[in-house]
C-alpha cells in the first residue's frame, strides 16, 4: 500500500463494474478488500487478476461486517452489491427489497458502529423512470417504474437521512448502460443470465446464440429502435475512484449521473458489432417490452465539473472492440 492511501472495502467487487473499480483503485494506490457472496461474482478474476483479499459473505450478515470492520482499518466503502435484473425485480420483489434495501441498511449500520462515514453508492438511472427531458439531469424527478429502481431510490433516501442525522457522507452515482471491458483484456462482462445488449450481440457473433432479439422497431426514434447511453466500464470505474477521493478530502454528499451524454440505437449497436467482429449477426424483430422508454440518455456534465471526470472511451466502436476482445478470450 502506498503511504497515505487508506483501505477501501468494495462490496460486490467480484462482479462486472465492481471488479473494474477494484482494478482502478489498485492503480490509484489504494489497499482494497472485496466482500462478495459470489452469487454473480467471479472468484477466478479476483484471485488471478485483482489479487486482493476476498471475504466471501453477504452484506446482510451483521456479525461478519462487525468483524470485518474490527480487523481492518477501513476508511470508506464502495457499494455495488445489488441484484439488478429489472424483470426479476417485478416477479420477485421480496428478493430485491431484502438484498438491495435491507442488506444495504445492515451495512450502513455496521459502518456507523465502526465510525466509517464515507460511502460511494452504485445507484441507477432506473430511479428516474420514464424521462421527461433528455439528456436527463440530476434534478430530474425520480419516479421508478419497477422494484429494482425503487430499491435504489429507497437507499438514496436513506443516505440523505443518514447525512442529516449522523453526518454520514455519500456520493451516489446514477449510471446508464455500463458496457465494454478492460482495454488490456484483463476483465470484462460475464453475467449468467446475460441480459445486456452488447454481450448478447457478441455472443451471437461467437455462435453461442442463434440470434439477437430486437424488442420494438416502431419507437419515435430515427431508426425505430430504442436509444440508450452506453458508458465504458473503465470510465465508470475511474468515476468511482474520483468520487471516493472527493469524499476522503471532506466533500459533502453529492449525486452524479454517469453517462456519455449521447445515445446509440439498438440497430446502431448491432451494425457496429458487425463491423468490429466481421461476423453476420442474425436479428429477430419482436414486439416492444413493457416499460422500455424510447430514449435514455444522461448528462455527465456535473461529474465532469465537480469531480474532474473525463471519460476516455466514448465511441461505440471502442466500447464494442474492447468487449469483443474480452469475449473472444473468455469463451475460447
Amino acid at each position: 500500500m502506498s503511504p497515505g492511501k487508506p483501505t477501501i472495502l468494495v462490496t460486490g467487487g467480484a462482479g462486472y463494474i465492481g471488479s473494474h473499480t477494484v482494478l482502478a483503485l489498485k492503480q490509484a494506490g489504494f489497499d482494497v478488500i472485496i466482500l462478495d457472496n459470489l452469487v454473480y461474482g467471479h472468484r477466478d478474476l479476483v484471485e488471478k487478476v485483482l489479487q486482493v483479499e476476498l471475504v466471501v459473505g453477504d452484506t446482510g450478515d451483521r456479525a461478519l461486517l462487525d468483524d470485518l470492520f474490527k480487523t481492518h482499518d477501513v476508511a470508506a466503502v464502495i457499494h455495488f452489491s445489488a441484484y439488478a435484473y429489472v424483470g426479476e425485480s417485478v416477479s420477485d420483489p421480496a428478493k430485491y427489497y431484502r438484498n438491495n434495501v435491507l442488506g444495504t441498511l445492515t451495512l450502513l449500520e455496521a459502518m456507523l458502529a465502526a465510525s466509517v462515514k464515507n460511502f460511494v453508492f452504485s445507484s441507477t438511472c432506473a430511479t428516474y423512470g420514464v424521462p421527461e427531458v433528455v439528456p436527463i439531469p440530476e434534478d430530474h424527478p425520480q419516479n421508478p417504474i419497477n422494484p429494482y429502481g425503487a430499491t435504489k431510490l429507497m437507499v438514496e433516501r436513506i443516505l440523505s437521512d443518514f447525512d442529516v442525522a449522523y453526518g454520514f457522507k455519500s456520493v451516489r452515482f446514477r449510471y446508464f448502460n455500463a458496457a465494454g471491458a478492460d482495454p488490456n483484456g484483463r476483465l470484462g462482462e460475464d453475467h449468467n443470465p446475460e441480459t445486456h445488449l452488447i454481450p448478447l450481440v457478441l455472443q451471437t457473433a461467437l455462435g453461442k446464440r442463434e440470434s439477437i432479439s430486437v424488442f420494438g422497431t416502431d419507437y419515435p426514434t430515427p431508426d425505430g429502435t430504442c436509444i440508450r447511453d452506453y458508458i465504458h466500464v473503465s470510465d465508470l470505474a475511474d468515476a468511482h475512484v474520483l468520487g471516493l477521493e472527493y469524499l476522503l478530502k471532506g466533500g459533502d454528499s453529492e449525486v452524479f449521473n454517469l453517462g456519455n451524454g449521447n445515445g446509440f440505437s439498438v440497430k446502431e449497436v448491432i451494425e457496429t458489432a458487425k463491423q468490429v467482429t466481421g461476423k453476420d449477426i442474425k436479428v429477430v424483430e419482436c414486439d416492444r417490452r413493457p416499460g422500455d422508454p424510447p430514449a435514455l440518455i444522461g448528462s455527465g456534465d456535473k461529474a465532469k465539473k465537480i469531480l474532474g471526470w473525463h471519460p476516455q472511451y466514448s465511441s461505440l466502436k471502442e466500447i464494442i472492440t474492447h468487449a469483443w476482445q474480452w469475449h473472444q478470450s473468455r469463451h475460447q
